[in-house]
């Protein structure tokens, strides 16, 4: 490896951490907006209770999602964004 490589990747690093840390604030941020939680179970046509039990959560997560209390995130987030670009899908796999 170049020692300029290094020396980049080495600050990279650093930033990194600083970020991390809140030194420094990130020179870009990818926020994504959750889908709308209640439109989409609205498409399955399920009920509060029959969704959050499809989906692995409790009705009072579910619930806080739908008020925009809190906001799903991670493999949540990533099942609900297929649900609403393929609801029939979703449906076929976990509707039991």
């Amino acid at each position: 490896m170049k020692n300029s490589d290094f020396n980049l990747l080495t600050a990279s690093i650093k930033e990194a951490g600083h970020i991390k840390k809140g030194k420094t604030k990130p020179s870009r941020v990818f926020e994504f907006d959750a889908p709308q939680i209640k439109n989409i179970r609205e498409l399955l046509h399920v009920s509060q209770s029959e969704f959050a039990i499809m989906i692995g959560v409790s009705v009072r997560t579910l619930q806080n999602w739908e008020q925009g209390r809190r906001k799903p995130d991670g493999p949540a987030k990533a099942l609900l964004t297929i649900a609403s670009q393929n609801p029939q899908a979703v449906m076929d796999a976990l509707h039991a």
